[in-house]
């Protein structure tokens, strides 16, 4: 009992995304350590779709078995994106908690958060320019600003390199970033 007191909480927040994949995988080749003695949760957050494409596609209401349909689709597709992860996990000896949740992912990611006490948050950014982000918005930018923990993104870039930002706390690249983050004392055993 008193060494679930002393476990950290860590979640990889994924989508279906190859950054997010990239970003679980490279915390476990970099922090598999510290997130092997930690409760690790990976977490899908299924955004709710605009039906408003059916409704003209059907000549006025769409019907409720077509919108059930792509409901039930989507979240089949969660539960294979969150099986496939926890695979990746045990593959690497890490027993990983699945849970995914309807709605908007940069606030049911933040609620989740919230919720399950995490002292570390992982995410992948599809690296948007400002344009885009301004235009699209950006999970990973608001997870940086609102989650109630730190929050570490794993961002591709299409060059040769890669960058990583601790958000908060530090910025690092390569390799450094797995040493800040011990140091930072995140994951004191």
């Amino acid at each position: 009992m008193e060494e679930n007191k002393m476990e950290k909480k860590v979640m990889v927040a994924i989508d279906e995304s190859e950054c997010s994949h990239w970003a679980l995988q490279w915390a476990l080749e970099n922090l598999g350590h510290a997130i092997s003695a930690s409760q690790l949760f990976i977490f899908n957050a299924q955004p709710l779709h605009n039906f408003a494409y059916l409704s003209a596609s059907t000549y006025g209401a769409p019907p409720v078995d077509l919108i059930n349909t792509v409901q039930e689709n989507q979240k089949r597709l969660a539960l294979a994106l969150l099986e496939k992860a926890k695979g990746i996990c045990a593959n690497r000896g890490v027993d990983a908690e699945t849970m995914t949740e309807v709605g908007d992912p940069k606030e049911k990611i933040c609620e989740a958060v919230e919720k399950l006490n995490i002292e570390l948050l992982i995410l992948g950014s599809h690296g948007r320019g400002a344009i885009q982000r301004a235009f699209l918005g950006s999970v990973s930018n608001h997870c940086v600003h609102n989650a109630k923990c730190p929050v570490l993104v794993a961002i591709t870039l299409k060059v040769t390199t890669t960058e990583f930002h601790f958000v908060g706390q530090t910025i690092a690249f390569g390799d450094e970033l797995g040493e800040h983050v011990r140091k930072l004392g995140l994951f004191v055993n």
